[in-house]
């Protein structure tokens, strides 16, 4: 493969799939600003390993491999112990959209340990099978389980919490 097909190829690839990559790496880490560095941290990868990803048939599923090993290493990084997160969003949000229960779903998401919320978004959102998702993650199907068990868990407590709450309030 010549080097310019190899770098078009690339770049169509990236140019399709960067806003799905963008959103899924917000999933994962709850900060634009952060899902933007996660992306360009997966691109770089895979332009380095492009000549292996082009021979595969799901590119998509090896992007969204890298793109939450990427995540999941940063996480165990004391840098990434030691950042403070602002909580804000720059990105506006479209109209007609609740908002409260975003937020809501924003924040229980993001409260999840980042084993737990990689498999939730790959299984919710990415809509990956537990065999896909145990591939994506390097893990078995019995720990994709327990791990989304225990994160549905933990987000349904959270998310039910708050309107018995303001209810008492009322």
């Amino acid at each position: 493969m010549a080097k310019q097909t190899r770098d078009e190829e690339f770049t169509e690839y990236v140019a399709s799939r960067s806003g799905w990559l963008r959103k899924v790496a917000y999933l994962l880490c709850g900060d634009w600003h952060r899902a933007d560095d996660l992306v360009q941290e997966t691109i770089t990868k895979l332009y380095v390993n492009w000549a292996r990803a082009a021979r595969l048939e799901n590119r998509d599923g090896y992007a969204r491999r890298v793109l939450v090993n990427t995540f999941l290493a940063e996480q165990r990084t004391a840098w990434w112990r030691r950042t403070v997160r602002s909580g804000t969003d720059p990105d506006g949000v479209a109209g007609g959209v609740d908002l409260d229960a975003s937020l809501d779903l924003r924040r229980a998401l993001a409260a999840l340990p980042p084993r737990q919320r990689a498999t939730v978004v790959l299984r919710y959102y990415c809509d990956l099978s537990i065999e896909q998702a145990a591939e994506a993650l390097g893990c078995s199907s019995g720990n994709v389980k327990s791990q989304s068990s225990r994160a549905l868990d933990t987000l349904r407590s959270r998310l039910t919490a708050r309107p018995a709450v303001a209810e008492r309030m009322s």
